[in-house]
């Protein structure tokens, strides 16, 4: 072992705190990870499993698809699930095939892969499209599925296997300061780096720089039903008019802003409750549907049934899939920056916080954090 490798602290095993001490570990660091829980059970396994890059504005798009090529090396390493399917994005109303006519015609000049596709062929890709019903839809080949469950339980064995990485579970960090942090039992230990990366729970620990942060809280229900009989599958991932007006890659057409003011005066009741319906796969073949998003003081501990009635409302308008049981139900909850795909600060000398992708945690997060590690933290 090298002598002056350094010891980076990580505290968080959620996506964004494994993208960074992989990060880390790559470079050369010798990591130690700290949970408070026994194993990732926040926002990072609560999610659709979706890769997502058709949602990320230009200047992030490079860096979700180098993401892509690490959970391609990640999934392959450990042969869990990723299945590269690409999306569609599944549109109804006039305004929404404008807005994805014009998205097609500038992602050649953007750098972006995508594909605008007919309602025959629509329907010829994607069995679950309900027919007759698409006016136009926009493939794009980039995403894939990854089972979050499945790959936050693997991700520490790869990080530990590999690159030694230490994982010290049911361990809450009570108090940090510069080279050192301290533990709910006392005990304290010397890092030459601590990236906290806890999500909003990071207000524990910096009171005061969580009140000054561009970062809201969001609550997201979720459902997923039985698995689909005989071997159905989705094929690409699904999305829907309404996703338009929640990703900000879209907002460079010009039909955009008309498109948002009509959903917002004819279903209010969506926007109220951010709600937008995807659909994913999981390896078992049951369907990831969602989603909704309540900020801040909107958040509820009770989970809405309203909610999911409308997501199913809007679901059963476009798709069409063979067993609609639901045979789970959940919420999860997540920091969001609103100034950037992710929130960092340095509250002390080589103390580091990084959080608040929200949505985009598994699309960005790989590459965010690569990019952090070798630009911005030189080895000692």
């Amino acid at each position: 072992m090298k002598q002056n490798m350094r010891h980076t602290a990580i505290i968080g095993s959620g996506i964004v705190g494994l993208a960074h001490a992989w990060a880390a570990a790559r470079q050369g660091d010798r990591v130690t990870v700290i949970e408070r829980s026994d194993k990732a059970r926040g926002a990072s396994v609560r999610n659709f499993g979706m890769f997502w890059p058709i949602g990320q504005t230009l200047e992030y798009y490079p860096i979700a698809l180098r993401s892509g090529e690490l959970w391609t090396e990640f999934t392959q390493a450990m042969g869990i699930t990723q299945r590269p399917c690409g999306s569609a994005c599944i549109v109804d109303r006039d305004d929404e095939a404008a807005v994805l006519e014009e998205f097609a015609q500038l992602a050649p000049d953007l750098g972006v892969a995508c594909e605008l596709w007919t309602r025959a062929q629509a329907e010829s890709r994607c069995p679950g499209v309900r027919t007759g019903i698409a006016k136009a839809a926009l493939f794009s080949p980039a995403e894939c599925n990854v089972d979050p469950r499945e790959s936050l339980a693997a991700l520490p064995i790869y990080l530990q296997e590999k690159y030694g990485v230490r994982f010290r579970w049911d361990t809450t960090v009570t108090h940090v300061e510069t080279d050192k942090l301290r533990i709910a039992s006392g005990e304290s230990f010397s890092f030459d780096q601590i990236i906290i990366c806890s999500g909003h729970d990071f207000q524990t620990l910096f009171p005061n720089v969580f009140k000054q942060a561009p970062i809201k809280v969001c609550k997201l229900q979720m459902l997923r039903t039985v698995p689909q009989p005989q071997g159905w599958s989705l094929g690409p991932m699904l999305a829907s008019g309404l996703t338009l007006r929640h990703y900000d890659s879209f907002s460079i057409c010009p039909s955009h802003a008309g498109m948002k003011q009509r959903i917002a005066q004819e279903t209010p009741e969506l926007d109220h409750y951010g709600i937008h319906v995807m659909a994913s796969q999981d390896k078992n073949g049951g369907l990831v549907l969602g989603d909704s998003h309540e900020y801040d003081s909107d958040i509820e501990i009770f989970d809405k049934a309203e909610i999911d009635r409308l997501m199913l409302r809007e679901l059963h308008r476009l798709y069409d899939f063979p067993d609609w049981t639901i045979a789970e139900r959940w919420h999860g909850i997540y920091a969001k920056c609103t100034q950037g795909p992710i929130f960092r600060a340095e509250p002390l000398t080589r103390v580091h916080i990084a959080t608040g992708t929200g949505g985009s945690g598994m699309t960005l997060s790989f590459g965010l954090a690569e990019s952090f590690i070798q630009s911005q933290l030189s080895p000692i």
